[in-house]
């Protein structure tokens, strides 16, 4: 797998538990899709969301070993303390695949408030010399606590040594200049990227799937994936980055 050293690659899809649109959980359909119409040889992350089941254990759903032989990617969850629990496959559905040139020199599972439990998997990586901070997440559907998700997540990052930072997920901003959530008064610094519709996946017109980088990166391409196994595998469609990288590896 060639890859530039300036730009780093990305994928993240809420799979929806396997729920298709037919209202069959088929996870054997998922990880087809996932070959078939997302996955592309170059990208350097995968990022799932709704990848395990919603309520305690939060048992995971795909097959991670049949994931990992198609993309070339490892699963960072592998010991347990990077997951929920010892059934689950990330932490509250959200997990993260990376290529094996990056060297994962830390995993935090950071809880986030709310009603519904929300949370985000942080990860650092040394690629090439670059020190990179992956965060994968998804956040509730009230604006009120994705503002209280997100300046948790804001506290924690404050308290972190600084490095080029990639934030992607559901993040469930309608909002396509992002709202107060995203803003850097909630964050304590600046994310951005463009937007582009993901929900509804017959006819996206919010959108509630975000790619954001901190500078000096900056999301230079940002696609929606689409195709007829994508339609009716889940309710969002996928999204395909590539982050310019600043600076010196």
């Amino acid at each position: 797998m060639e890859v530039r050293s300036d730009v780093f690659k990305c994928i993240s899809w809420n799979i929806h538990r396997g729920r298709g649109n037919d209202g069959i959980v088929d996870a054997t359909r998922t990880l087809g899709v996932l070959k078939d119409e997302v996955w592309t040889p170059g990208n350097e992350a995968l990022i799932l969301q709704e990848a395990d089941e919603e309520t305690p254990p939060h048992r995971g759903l795909l097959d991670i070993a049949g994931l990992e032989t198609e993309t070339g990617l490892i699963h960072v969850h592998g010991e347990a303390g990077t997951r929920w629990g010892l059934e689950s496959h990330g932490f509250l559905g959200v997990i993260v695949f990376l290529a094996p040139s990056l060297r994962v020199e830390d995993i935090v599972l950071l809880d986030l408030p709310g009603h519904c439990h929300r949370g985000a998997v942080i990860v650092d990586a040394d690629r090439d010399g670059r020190k990179l901070r992956l965060i994968g997440t998804h956040l509730s559907l009230s604006q009120g606590l994705r503002i209280a998700q997100l300046r948790t997540l804001g506290q924690h990052l404050f308290r972190r040594e600084p490095r080029q930072t990639i934030l992607c997920g559901d993040l469930n901003e309608w909002r396509p200049w992002g709202g107060l959530a995203l803003s850097r008064r909630v964050l304590g610094m600046e994310f951005s990227g463009p937007t582009r519709a993901t929900f509804p996946v017959g006819w996206p017109v919010l959108p509630l799937d975000r790619v954001l980088a901190t500078a000096p990166g900056r999301v230079q391409s940002l696609r929606v994936l689409d195709g007829p196994g994508i339609r009716m595998a889940s309710d969002h469609r996928p999204l395909a980055a590539e982050i310019a990288l600043g600076g010196h590896a």
